[in-house]
């Protein structure tokens, strides 16, 4: 059946170049958004301002390819029609339908909800696991959060637990002290190598710590609460007396860095920051949220009471931190149907699976997408081809990212917005 030219859905950023040679931008391709630069358009776009590795080896998937990436089904080129055709028939016969990579804005998870709502699907993040050594702590302790403001303008101890903050480059420009401002600080590396730059070494430390991560932690906690413990190795007695003498001191992690049982260790922290937080103040920053983890499950939130690994059920609402992990779901073959949702790079291919497959993703994942009972749209990038906001790390703010090239791509909020009209239209014709 012809359908009408695919249309912006009301809600979803109109798709236009920034048009200037060199546009303020915010960065999407980590959590902390970095608004201070520049980016000039470019075969790849060159970065201006900064020499951050993350978002240089980013940029490299953005060279044009010599010819225009088109949707594909099964391997096959198609229209966007008939792509969007195909997707929503395969989606109508799923009975459990798995909503998987979730790389996108705000407005593309708005969508996608709408979306889940229709046909009863689970979602998960392609970053799930390190989203849970965080959220499942929150859910039975709650939380102590510092914003990226509150550790450059107050924090005169920074403990970086297990991390070194490499995949974060410009964390400690970001949060480093203004220079007139008077704030002496101390950088203390718990269980990891101090970075070779970006810091001032002068005010670094360095504890090995003692056992594994959460022996360490825990141990540190005890020593803050000033139990007596004999056997404390002599740099956490040190450690422990300077977080009691400090101001303001806040614990960094990174929940992708952490092993199977994070959430134990995340706990364990925020032990440690309510001990501290008795007779002085500071809290907790995590670095994660990277590729839109951040946005989704704080959408998701928005729109459902729940975070993700929850299903959008006809028996209503269903969280399942572990149940609904996406390796799980496709080793077990619980569910019959992957959308997967990758649009911010070539990092986050489509896993395999004996299922159907449909993949909004980055142009360059189109040989990911070649086999059998696929169908591959190649959509928009928020922030280099398309409009958005995204959610920064401290979930205080969503910034907005503006285009800087118009290349006639959908968002991933145009293609979600067409398969639930496609769905709607096919319940009503059945009626």
């Amino acid at each position: 059946m012809n359908t009408p030219t695919l249309a912006p859905s009301p809600t979803a950023e109109h798709q236009t170049a920034a048009g200037a040679a060199d546009a303020p931008w915010t960065c999407p391709f980590c959590s902390l958004l970095c608004d201070g630069f520049s980016l000039q358009d470019g075969d790849p776009p060159r970065l201006i301002g900064s020499d951050c590795p993350r978002a240089l080896k980013s940029l490299d998937a953005f060279v044009r390819p010599p010819k225009a990436v088109t949707p594909t089904i099964d391997g096959v080129t198609a229209t966007l029609d008939a792509a969007l055709d195909a997707a929503a028939a395969r989606l109508a016969k799923a009975r459990l339908p798995l909503f998987g990579g979730l790389a996108t804005d705000v407005s593309g998870m708005r969508q996608l909800y709408r979306l889940a709502n229709a046909r009863g699907a689970v979602f998960d993040h392609a970053h799930g696991d390190a989203l849970m050594h965080t959220l499942r702590p929150l859910q039975d302790r709650g939380q102590l959060f510092s914003t990226l403001a509150e550790i450059r303008s107050r924090a005169d101890l920074v403990i970086c637990i297990g991390t070194d903050a490499a995949n974060y480059p410009e964390f400690f420009r970001r949060i480093a002290p203004a220079a007139d401002g008077g704030l002496q600080r101390r950088t203390v590396f718990v269980g990891a190598q101090p970075p070779a730059q970006a810091i001032d070494r002068s005010s670094v430390g360095r504890v090995t710590g003692q056992g594994d991560l959460f022996d360490t932690v825990a141990t540190l906690a005890a020593l803050v609460d000033q139990r007596r413990l004999p056997d404390a190795a002599p740099e956490l007695i040190e450690l422990a007396n300077a977080i009691r003498a400090a101001r303001y001191c806040v614990l960094v992690w990174e929940p992708a860095q952490l092993p199977e049982h994070g959430a134990l260790i995340t706990e364990a922290m925020l032990r440690l920051a309510m001990s501290f937080n008795r007779s002085t103040r500071g809290g907790m920053f995590a670095l994660s949220g990277v590729d839109g983890l951040q946005t989704a499950n704080a959408a998701m939130s928005w729109l459902s009471g729940l975070p993700l690994r929850s299903r959008v059920g006809p028996q209503g609402l269903e969280h399942q931190p572990l149940q609904f992990a996406t390796a799980r779901l496709l080793a077990n073959n619980a569910v019959d149907l992957l959308l997967w949702v990758a649009s911010f790079g070539t990092h986050l291919p489509p896993p395999s699976a004996s299922m159907p497959r449909i993949v909004l993703g980055h142009p360059m994942l189109a040989p990911h997408c070649a086999g059998g009972d696929t169908v591959f749209i190649p959509v928009a990038t928020p922030g280099i081809n398309a409009d958005g906001h995204l959610l920064r790390a401290d979930s205080v703010v969503a910034l907005p990212l503006h285009a800087i090239r118009e290349e006639g791509l959908p968002g991933v909020a145009d293609i979600a917005h067409a398969l639930a009209t496609r769905l709607a239209r096919a319940a009503k014709a059945t009626r």
